[in-house]
């Protein structure tokens, strides 16, 4: 599938209807979305006839993307009812079929490298400090090749020692600088739209012999 047809695909999702501040509600755009994936799939083979799993999956356009990209299985894990229910609207709309999972990812109890890879956007923290940090401690956990995640340019330097140092992540690259638009969503935003330098991050996890090693 081509870079513009997959955006144009995404493009056409529904969205949150009432985002919820705590929780950091912001849709991931179809533009970021697809470019996400398709470099994950075109540059390093990590979706197509793998099991992806998106944390945090909201409206589910990340792992939709992974499902258009034929991705093997696809699951949405999110903490809000309401996202995986548009979810799950999305996923008919596509006519593709994505797993969807009503859980903290701090609660996630699965053992060992059970998923591929591990899409995210995760809440970038604003709200509930480290949150963010406990996703891809969690994703590090559970992939067995890559986690790529989208977290805000002025973190860089904390959030690469931090993958290398405590989570497990055997390399960790910024693969590409994005803009990422953050629309007026709720009612202390000033500005019409706001527009923030996001790092898209490729992680690969250590394997099971160099993490008991």
């Amino acid at each position: 599938m081509k870079l513009k047809q997959l955006e144009s695909l995404l493009g056409n999702l529904q969205q949150f209807e009432n985002p919820k501040i705590e929780l950091e509600q912001y849709p991931t755009g179809a533009h970021i979305a697809s470019r996400m994936l398709y470099t994950a799939e075109n540059s390093y083979g990590d979706v197509s006839n793998k099991v992806v799993a998106d944390f945090g999956c909201g409206c589910g356009t990340l792992g939709l993307a992974a499902t258009l990209l034929d991705a093997e299985h696809v699951i949405g894990i999110d903490v809000d009812d309401e996202s995986l229910e548009i979810a799950s609207i999305n996923a008919d709309d596509l006519e593709v079929e994505m797993g969807l999972i009503q859980c903290e990812i701090k609660n996630l109890n699965w053992r060992g490298q059970i998923v591929d890879t591990v899409v995210m956007n995760p809440p970038f923290g604003t709200r509930k400090k480290g949150v963010d940090m406990e996703f891809l401690s969690v994703a590090l956990k559970v992939a067995s090749e890559a986690v790529y995640s989208l977290h805000k340019t002025t973190t860089r330097e904390h959030i690469k020692r931090a993958a290398l140092r405590d989570y497990n992540a055997s390399s960790a690259e910024v693969i590409c600088e994005l803009r990422y638009d953050l629309p007026k969503l709720y009612k202390f935003h000033k500005k019409k739209e706001v527009d923030i330098a996001v790092d898209l991050w490729r992680f690969v996890p250590k394997s099971k012999q160099e993490s008991s090693s």
